[in-house]
């Protein structure tokens, strides 16, 4: 390991995220009744302008009002770039519960944009005394932003978790689609002839190159990393494969736009009990062979060390927090 060690983010289930639009207070209870790990409350993209004052205020109630269990609480104000988002913050922080866990920013480009919320919040927080400090959900959903992922996740001790906004960041970088995710089927490869002067096209992963950029600069920073929303809710077997490519790759969770879509990724994300099996099998030999003095071990013929024991812990440390929710 480097000398360089990063801080680990507050540890939080997200295998699912669930959003709500804060102009719709009707869907507050059901949410807060819900199975998502975190539940965000929008004053955003779900909320009209002429609405937005309403929102807030609706938000404020309801981190105080609702009972939302065991959840993470967390709230996406409006980018930095609109003439909404600090009354969001002043009002929000001045006001609501201590119930409230995170914000989450939109749009981000800079640092210096992480900064400008951090300093906003942090002044609020003191003037009012509030004893639970606020983390930071960060979504990059610009080219600006991909560019600068890596200094926006180092720019806080308030992050917890980077996001992937894939509608925004497609009309950012003027990509040709108007999905909210999803696959495109202009998009992939042909391969060459063969014998008979067949060929075959195979469709690709638009997103790859996006999500996995998002994984390294959220594990190298120590926070979570958590795939964005899948438009089409209606198509169960399309959000389940992205949700998939999005946990091979390394993402802890991904966006629920519709509460059809948590149980869904909870499955997803949640690791196979099969694996949490091997995981502990993997830990119990690597003691047995410490206490023999050695470094490494085999179990069912392969060899194990101590790379295996920090995949192994991982996936158990998420298993027993998983039981512990019930």
């Amino acid at each position: 390991m480097s000398h360089t060690q990063i801080a680990p983010a507050p540890a939080r289930l997200n295998r699912s995220e669930l959003a709500v639009p804060g102009s719709s207070p009707r869907f507050f209870e059901k949410a807060a009744a819900g199975d998502a790990d975190i539940v965000f409350l929008d004053l955003e993209d779900a909320v009209a302008p002429d609405k937005k004052p309403e929102a807030r205020q609706n938000v404020i109630e309801a981190i105080g009002d609702c009972d939302w269990g065991d959840k993470a609480l967390s709230v996406r104000i409006n980018g930095l770039d609109t003439p909404y988002m600090y009354r969001d913050v002043v009002d929000l922080l001045e006001n609501c519960s201590e119930r409230l866990d995170l914000i989450m920013i939109p749009k981000l480009g800079t640092a210096a944009d992480v900064y400008t919320v951090d300093a906003l919040v942090s002044q609020v927080e003191l003037a009012m005394g509030r004893k639970k400090r606020v983390g930071f959900e960060l979504i990059i959903e610009t080219a600006l932003g991909m560019q600068n992922i890596t200094d926006i996740a180092a720019a806080s001790p308030r992050n917890e978790s980077l996001h992937f906004g894939a509608a925004d960041y497609a009309a950012s970088t003027r990509m040709r689609t108007v999905q909210i995710g999803g696959a495109n089927p202009d998009y992939g490869v042909l391969t060459d002839p063969d014998e008979s002067g067949r060929r075959d096209f195979h469709w690709a992963d638009m997103w790859h190159y996006e999500i996995t950029r998002m994984v390294v600069a959220a594990r190298a920073n120590g926070l979570r990393p958590c795939d964005g929303p899948f438009g089409d809710f209606r198509d169960a077997e399309a959000f389940a494969a992205h949700a998939k490519r999005a946990a091979v790759l390394g993402c802890d969770g991904k966006w629920a736009i519709h509460p059809s879509q948590i149980g869904l990724a909870n499955d997803i994300f949640t690791p196979p009990a099969d694996e949490v099996g091997k995981a502990r099998a993997i830990i119990a030999a690597m003691k047995e062979s410490e206490a023999a003095g050695a470094g490494a071990a085999a179990l069912d013929g392969k060899l194990i060390d101590y790379a295996s024991i920090r995949q192994a812990e991982h996936l158990v440390t998420m298993a027993d927090a998983i039981a512990a929710k019930g």
